[in-house]
């Protein structure tokens, strides 16, 4: 497994590091602006003031409801300099929710963007924290509200509260596939363990630059698209929106971006895109990272063929697990695997029983290292399900090569038994996608009373398709799936319900389907 060797004991000490020994070196480019590792530091200084003016003590949670933004960079760093914690909010969330998750952590003070304005006070956000610092120009005549400018405006300056690698640095709310979103706790160990075995296995060092467009609040683009590049010194290329699209490839090729974080959505539309030659003449990314979900077999084909120069590296993770726990790496890569444990970390496919299966034989995915969380916020009974010995449970089911590849099969929730025959979704996914005009597939299980469960399939088209052969797709897949794993029923949907960073949301299919059926 190997111990990981921290260059720093939180995130304050990077920029302040970075920010006195290379002020001049670039850190962060929004838009036109360039701001600069000295400069960052000023502004992280400046607010971490604001912050310690009003009281905001080590330990006490900051929530950030923020867009895409060097603010949103700012007051990570900065509430790491006054020792409280990082609470990273889905800003895709409603009020109700946004809610929840203030009161759950019990935060004290909520930073958003003015884009939202209308979610926080639909919500119940005075009643939970001190008060609100908007970012994005917006101005309300109370006490209750300032601007991210009036906030840097603090007077006083604060010294920095020591954290170590053992301090919680931020909490990271799951998705809530069951029930309501837990508050995964993770140190700064966890975090900057991501950070120091991630730039072991990309080689990244001060003179790269990073582009980030998926929504920083989701833990693989804070720790892996946002921490990371901090941690060594390299410039991160922030995009606020993803519209329209080309402007992420026009800033990629402007500031010259060498490292390219994406998910399966960006990949699919990029391998279809047709970009200009000068774009493919002179990029200059030499690294493609996918995450959060499966990467089709076709687009990861498609991306090889386009981009010669740049190896396509797919991994896995999860909140849990801060979030990067595997990935392929630059020298061998293998295909539908999501790599060997990346530097520091372990391992082990297992039954139900705990016991650690023979390589090739499919089992939980279970995860030991110092990438593991601390425990579920508030409930020590989830975290005791979860965390045995020191191993995270992850739900996922997989298998090892030979070699220590991991290969994900499917979530252990998704799993479908029909006449006490395992059937996994993604393996029928896999075939419904190569089938051509398919964007993307789901498949869930549905009970049924000779079988237990039958696999049903929600197809999502590709765009540019008018018409499309059903029956040309029931054909192919009679060829090449076992008769038990065809779908009873293919449903074709304009678009299949994702999150933040286009993961496809079963438990809403399923939730829709029920909702049908007792109509």
């Amino acid at each position: 497994m190997g111990t990981l060797h921290y260059r720093f004991n939180n995130f304050y000490e990077m920029v302040l590091t970075h920010g006195t020994k290379h002020p001049r070196r670039k850190a962060l480019f929004v838009g036109d602006e360039v701001i600069r590792y000295g400069e960052l530091l000023r502004r992280v200084d400046l607010f971490a003031g604001y912050l310690h003016e009003i009281g905001v003590k080590p330990d006490e949670r900051v929530a950030l409801f923020l867009r895409n933004s060097w603010e949103f960079v700012v007051a990570v760093l900065a509430i790491s300099k006054v020792g409280a914690i990082t609470v990273p909010i889905n800003t895709f969330l409603k009020s109700e929710e946004l809610s929840y998750i203030l009161e759950d952590s019990g935060s004290v003070l909520l930073i958003a963007s003015a884009t939202f304005e209308k979610v926080v006070h639909d919500s119940r956000v005075k009643e939970l924290v001190r008060g609100i610092v908007w970012e994005g120009g917006l101005r309300l005549p109370d006490d209750f509200n300032v601007t991210f400018e009036e906030a840097m405006e603090a007077r006083l300056h604060s010294k920095p509260v020591m954290r170590t690698l053992d301090d919680l640095a931020v909490f990271f709310y799951t998705s809530g596939t069951t029930g309501k979103p837990k508050g995964a706790m993770l140190n700064y160990k966890n975090i900057l363990s991501n950070a120091e075995s991630g730039s072991q296995l990309f080689n990244i060092t001060h003179r790269d630059r990073t582009i980030v467009f998926l929504p920083m609040f989701h833990s693989f683009t804070f720790s892996i698209g946002t921490i990371l590049p901090l941690y060594v010194g390299a410039g991160i290329v922030i995009i606020q929106s993803l519209r329209p699209f080309s402007n992420i490839f026009k800033q990629a090729l402007l500031k010259r971006v060498t490292i390219f974080f994406g998910v399966p959505d960006v990949y699919n539309a990029l391998a279809k895109a047709k970009l200009p030659w000068y774009f493919m003449w002179f990029n200059k990314i030499r690294i493609f990272v996918s995450g959060a979900a499966p990467l089709q077999h076709k687009t990861l084909v498609a991306m090889r063929e386009k981009f010669k120069r740049a190896k396509m590296l797919e991994g896995y993770g999860l909140s849990e697990s801060s979030p990067a726990t595997c990935i392929n790496p630059l020298h061998k890569q293998k295909e539908r695997s999501v790599g060997p444990a990346m530097p520091g970390y372990e391992i082990k496919i297992v039954d139900e029983n705990m016991v650690e299966l023979p390589r090739g034989e499919v089992g939980e995915i279970i995860l030991k290292g110092d990438h593991v969380m601390q425990g579920y916020l508030n409930r020590p009974e989830a975290t005791a399900e979860t965390i045995i010995n020191g191993w995270l449970l992850t739900g996922d089911m997989g298998y090892m090569d030979e070699d220590g590849y991991l290969f994900i099969v499917d979530r252990k929730k998704d799993l479908i038994i029909s006449k006490g025959i395992n059937i996994y979704p993604s393996e029928i996914e896999e075939v419904i996608d190569e089938y051509p005009g398919v964007n993307v597939s789901a498949v869930i299980g549905v009970p049924d009373e000779k079988n237990g469960e039958v696999p049903i399939a929600y197809v999502e088209l590709e765009e540019e398709v008018e018409e499309f052969d059903l029956a040309g797709l029931k054909k192919y897949l009679r060829e090449h799936l076992a008769n038990y794993k065809i779908p009873r029923q293919i449903h074709l949907i304009k678009e299949l319900p994702k999150n933040a960073t286009g993961k496809v949301l079963k438990r809403v299919l399923k939730e829709q389907l029920k909702e049908k059926e007792e109509e």
